[in-house]
């Protein structure tokens, strides 16, 4: 099993992808080893929507994106390399820091926050407010 240092360094490098868009989402948990991002409050669904979410496990940390579970097409455009670390429809599993496929991660990111903008689960203005953690 890698040390424990290990996973903490691939943890604060996939929470830095999802960071950034802190300003547009709400967190729901940001504690050692327990990172949460979610939509603010969805009307088409009536609650707020995971976005993604990444956690330590016992052996491996694990990154959840679930714009790719709603819009499965964005899987087409993966490479071999990432999708080997998929588990499930929504999940990505790592043991060490890959900056390649962190980079890849981070591009899909993107391309996962623009399609939930433009279904309309994170609005297009800034609302004052959620950036502030979930009660």
């Amino acid at each position: 099993m890698p040390a424990d240092n290990e996973f903490q360094a691939v943890f604060k490098k996939l929470r830095d992808i999802l960071k950034k868009y802190e300003p547009r989402l709400v967190v729901l948990h940001d504690k050692p080893g327990n990172y949460y991002l979610n939509t603010p409050y969805c009307e088409k669904f009536k609650r707020k929507v995971c976005f993604a979410a990444v956690s330590i496990k016992k052996n491996f940390v694990s990154y959840y994106f679930m714009p790719i579970y709603g819009c499965p097409e964005m899987e087409q455009g993966l490479s071999p390399e990432l999708k080997a670390r998929m588990q499930g429809k929504a999940c990505f599993n790592f043991k060490k820091v890959d900056n390649d496929l962190f980079m890849e991660l981070a591009q899909l990111t993107k391309a996962g926050f623009d399609r939930f903008k433009k279904a309309g689960f994170i609005g297009g203005a800034r609302n004052k407010g959620l950036n502030r953690k979930a009660p």
